[in-house]
C-alpha cells in the first residue's frame, strides 16, 4: 500500500471525525514544558486500529474541580523520553463530546513502536502511551495479536489485562502482541445497584461503580436513557487501572456486541424479557458513546465537525414496515442504525485480512425471544433448548428446500410451526452480507479472520438418549442446543456464509468469536451427523474477561437433587465438578457413566462420536484471553485461563494460571478440509474437555 502524503491524511482524518497529527516542520514542534497529572486524564490515553502508516489515539480531558482545558496538543515520538517526535497535533476540547479528543497520527513507518502523550495549555500531560503500527502489507513476518470480550467490571476484574501484560513484557519485540482485537462487551449497561441486590450476583460481590443520571430500571437491574447515562458507564469501566494498562500498552481493535447497547437488543429495539420495547434514541445515544470513548476508524450517520458526534434526531416508536429480511424500514429506525457504521476490514501485513461485522445492528429480532418459541421451551432441562425448533423457526419457508413442517414434534405432540411462511432470519443484514461475502472473495492474505462477535459452532448434546427419571425425559427426538441468540440460532445465513467459502473456494477461513464466555475451538460446517459434516474453516471463541460463564451459572440453578445432575455434575468427596463440557464434546452418555463409575477411561468408551465431530476443545468456564500468531503457512491460536477473576489480582501476573491450551492450523489449500492440531502446554485442562 502506497503510503498516504498530507492531504490523503487530512481527508481521512475528516472522514473518521479526527484532528489530524503529522510531520511537524523542522523547529515548529511544541516544547511545552509539562508535569504529569493523570488525575487531569482520569480515562487514561489509547490508540486503535493500526495501519501501517496511521493509528488513532484518544484520551479525554475534563474539567477537574476549577482546572479545565480548552485545547490539547498531542506528540508521537520515536522514544518514550520524546526526544524524536515525528508527529504532532493540535486539538479543540468540546463539551458536547464529553471532552474526548480523538488524534489521527499519519505518516508513520510500518510496524514501528512508538509513544504518545497529550498536553494541555498550562502544560499539564497525560501518561504516555505506547502503540505500534500494522506491518507493511508485503512484510511476511509472523505477526501476533490478543483477542478478548465481555468483561463485566462490576462483578469481576481485569486480571486476564495484569496477566497479557506481564508476559508480553517478558517477550522480543517481534514477537510481542501488536494489538488486541475487543469483540464487545466492553461494558454492560445492566447495572445492579448493591442495595436492589444484597445477597449479590452468584457468590460474587457487586461494585457500586456508576448511577444512571435518568435511568430506568427492570426487575433488580437499572439501564441508561440517554447518552449520559452511557457516557457514565465508559468512565466508570475506564477507571479500572489494569484495562486503562491495557489501552495505554497496545492499540485496540474494537467492535461491539449487545451490551453496548442492550442486553437483549437488536435494530434499534429493546427487551428485558418482558417483549420489544422502542429504544430508537438509545441506539443512537449508545453510538454517541461508543463513537466518543473508542478510538476506531469507523463512520457517523451525521457527518459534523471533527471530535463531534452530531447525534440524529429520532423518536421512540415501534416497527411498523419490516422487510424480507426482518429490518425495519421506519425511518426512526433507519437512522438509529446508520448512525455509527461499525464494520470494517483491515489489512496486517502480510499474513492477515481481519474483517469485523456488527453482528447487532442489522439483526432481524431474535428467534428465542420471540413469542411463538414460548410453547416450544423445555424446563426439566436447564440450558438446552431445541435443535430442531430452531432450525424451523429461523428458516421459515426456506427449511429443507423450501418445504418446511407444518408441526414441530415437542413432548409427544404436534406443535404448529409458526414460521411456515416467514423469511429466514438475518444477523448481518443485506447490505453488510453482501459487503463481507465480497471481502472474503477478495482477499489476498493467507489468513482471512473474521472479527466475529457471536460463535458459530453449535453446542450440542444427544438429549434425546438421556433415560427417562420419574417419567421425565427430553421432549424431542432430536438434538438439544445450549445457545440462544447467536449463529447457531441464525443458521439459514451462517449456512450461507459457509455455502460462499465453499462455493468460491477461499481458504484460510477463520471466525474468531467472543460472547460466549466460553473458551471453545473447532471446524465450521454448514452440517453436523446425522448430516454430511463438511468443514470449510475454523473458528476459535474466547473465554470472558470477567463476566460468568455458564457453568458458573449451573452451580446455582441445578440443585444436588435434580434429577439430570449428572449431565451437570459429577459429584464427588472432593466437591462438584463440571461435566457439561463433557456433554457438549462426547454426548451424554459419557456423563452417565462417569456419574456411574467415576471412571474417566470407561466414560470416554461411551462417547457419542456423532454429538461433536466439529469440536476440539470446550471450557465453559474457562476467563481470560487468545492469542493468535499468524504466519505465512500455519495460524497458532492459544488460550491463556486464569483462576475465576472475582477479585483483582495483587500479583502483576494476574494470579494463577490455570491452562494453556494451544491449537496448530497448518495453511490448507482451497478444496481441502483444515486440520486443528491441539497442543494442551500448562495446567490442567477442564474434567474430560
Amino acid at each position: 500500500m502506497k503510503p498516504m502524503n498530507r492531504r490523503e491524511a487530512l481527508k481521512l482524518a475528516a472522514a473518521i471525525g479526527a484532528t489530524l497529527a503529522w510531520k511537524p516542520s523542522l523547529g515548529a514542534i511544541s516544547r511545552l514544558a509539562s508535569v504529569e497529572r493523570r488525575d487531569l486524564f482520569p480515562e487514561g490515553v489509547a490508540s486503535g486500529d493500526p495501519h501501517s502508516d496511521s493509528v488513532l489515539l484518544w484520551t479525554r480531558r475534563p474539567p477537574v474541580s476549577e482546572d479545565a482545558a480548552m485545547h490539547l496538543t498531542a506528540q508521537i515520538a520515536e522514544d518514550a523520553a520524546f526526544t524524536h517526535i515525528v508527529a504532532e497535533a493540535h486539538a479543540v476540547l468540546r463539551a458536547e463530546t464529553d471532552w474526548t479528543c480523538r488524534v489521527l497520527a499519519a505518516g508513520l513507518k510500518p510496524r514501528r513502536e512508538y509513544w504518545y502523550r497529550f498536553t494541555d495549555e498550562r502544560g499539564n500531560t497525560s501518561r504516555v502511551g505506547r502503540t505500534i503500527t500494522a506491518p507493511a502489507d508485503r512484510d511476511t513476518a509472523p505477526v501476533q495479536f490478543a483477542f478478548v470480550s465481555c468483561q463485566n467490571n462490576q462483578l469481576g476484574a481485569c486480571n486476564a489485562y495484569k496477566r497479557m501484560i506481564w508476559e508480553d513484557e517478558k517477550r522480543p519485540f517481534a514477537e510481542q502482541c501488536g494489538f488486541v482485537m475487543h469483540l464487545g462487551d466492553f461494558v454492560y449497561e445492566i447495572m445492579w445497584y448493591p442495595e436492589d441486590r444484597p445477597q449479590g450476583y452468584y457468590d460474587r460481590r457487586i461494585r457500586d461503580i456508576v448511577r444512571y443520571p435518568n435511568g430506568e430500571k427492570h426487575h433488580d437491574f437499572h439501564v441508561p436513557t440517554t447518552v449520559d447515562g452511557y457516557r457514565a458507564l465508559y468512565r466508570a469501566y475506564l477507571a479500572d487501572p489494569d484495562l486503562q494498562d491495557a489501552r495505554a500498552r497496545w492499540p485496540f481493535v474494537c467492535m461491539w456486541d449487545n451490551h453496548e447497547f442492550s442486553w437483549k437488543g437488536w435494530q434499534s429495539q429493546q427487551n428485558f424479557g418482558e417483549g420489544v420495547v422502542p429504544a430508537q434514541t438509545r441506539k443512537v445515544a449508545a453510538a454517541q458513546a461508543w463513537w466518543e470513548y473508542q478510538p476506531a476508524r469507523v463512520a457517523k450517520g451525521s457527518g459534523g465537525e471533527l471530535n463531534e458526534f452530531t447525534a440524529p434526531r429520532v423518536a421512540d416508536a415501534p416497527l411498523r414496515a419490516v422487510d424480507a429480511n426482518g429490518l425495519g424500514e421506519d425511518a426512526g429506525n433507519l437512522t438509529a442504525i446508520r448512525a455509527l457504521t461499525l464494520y470494517r476490514a483491515m489489512r496486517y501485513g502480510g499474513n492477515v485480512d481481519l474483517i469485523l461485522t456488527d453482528n447487532r445492528s442489522y439483526r432481524s429480532e431474535p428467534v428465542n425471544d420471540r413469542a411463538e418459541m414460548k410453547p416450544f421451551k423445555v424446563k426439566e432441562f436447564p440450558f438446552f433448548d431445541l435443535d430442531d425448533a430452531f432450525g424451523a423457526l429461523d428458516a421459515g419457508r426456506t427449511y429443507k428446500g423450501g418445504h418446511p413442517p407444518a408441526t414441530i414434534e415437542f413432548d409427544g405432540a404436534q406443535l404448529p410451526n409458526p414460521s411456515v411462511s416467514a423469511e429466514a432470519g438475518t444477523i448481518l443484514g443485506t447490505q453488510q452480507k453482501a459487503w463481507f461475502l465480497e471481502r472474503l472473495r477478495t482477499a489476498a492474505a493467507p489468513w482471512k479472520l473474521w472479527g466475529n462477535s457471536v460463535g458459530s459452532l453449535d453446542w450440542r448434546t444427544d438429549l434425546q438418549n438421556v433415560p427417562a427419571v420419574n417419567g421425565q425425559r427430553w421432549p424431542s427426538p432430536g438434538y438439544g442446543l445450549s445457545t440462544e441468540d447467536d449463529w447457531s440460532a441464525y443458521r439459514t445465513e451462517r449456512n450461507e456464509i459457509f455455502d460462499s467459502v465453499r462455493a468460491h473456494r477461499v481458504a484460510g477461513f477463520v471466525s474468531l468469536a467472543g460472547d460466549r464466555h466460553a473458551f471453545t475451538a473447532g471446524r465450521v460446517s454448514t452440517s453436523l451427523p446425522p448430516g454430511k459434516f463438511e468443514p470449510v474453516g475454523v473458528e476459535f471463541i474466547t473465554g470472558s474477561i470477567s463476566a460468568p460463564g455458564l457453568c458458573e451459572a449451573s452451580e446455582h440453578v441445578i440443585p444436588k437433587d435434580h434429577p439430570h445432575r449428572a449431565l451437570y455434575f459429577h459429584d464427588t468427596s472432593a466437591g462438584a465438578k463440571s461435566t457439561i463440557n463433557a456433554a457438549l464434546r462426547h454426548g451424554v452418555k459419557t456423563c452417565l457413566t462417569l456419574e456411574e463409575t467415576s471412571d474417566a477411561a470407561k466414560a470416554l468408551a461411551a462417547r457419542n462420536p456423532e454429538v461433536a465431530p466439529h469440536l476440539s476443545f470446550v471450557d465453559l468456564g474457562g476467563h481470560g484471553y487468545v492469542m493468535v500468531r499468524a504466519s505465512p503457512d500455519a495460524l497458532d491460536v492459544e488460550f491463556v485461563c486464569i483462576e475465576r477473576p472475582v477479585e483483582r489480582s495483587t500479583g502483576d501476573d494476574g494470579g494463577p494460571l490455570v491452562y494453556r491450551i494451544s491449537h496448530h492450523v497448518p495453511r490448507w489449500a482451497p478444496g481441502e478440509e483444515p486440520r486443528l492440531e491441539r497442543r494442551d502446554l500448562e495446567g490442567t485442562p477442564p474434567l474430560l474437555a
